[in-house]
């Protein structure tokens, strides 16, 4: 579980990034999750953003993401959400 000083951390890092995946008119697929939870066991922390037309709401996909792969939600900011998930060799050192 992540304190609110490494939930800071965490918001300035993915401040300088761009959403690397998107949430479309087709929702949340079992690929997208694969995809993501891919995309976490190398570079931890990861933006999506919600397209409108997606079906789902922001906080409920977070949810189920995280659920879905066992990360946490950083924040999520409008249709951005930023997930984390430490590494087993981390490169993000996180304060205490």
């Amino acid at each position: 579980m992540l304190n609110n000083k490494q939930k800071k951390y965490l918001m300035a890092l993915a401040n300088k990034e761009r959403a690397v995946f998107q949430i479309g008119k087709e929702g949340l697929s079992f690929n997208l999750c694969n995809a993501i939870a891919d995309y976490l066991r190398v570079n931890e922390l990861v933006k999506v953003s919600i397209l409108k037309s997606a079906g789902v709401e922001v906080r409920e996909a977070a949810i189920e993401i995280a659920s879905t792969i066992d990360c946490e939600v950083v924040k999520t900011i409008g249709r951005v959400i930023i997930l984390y998930k430490k590494a087993k060799e981390p490169k993000i050192e996180l304060p205490c």
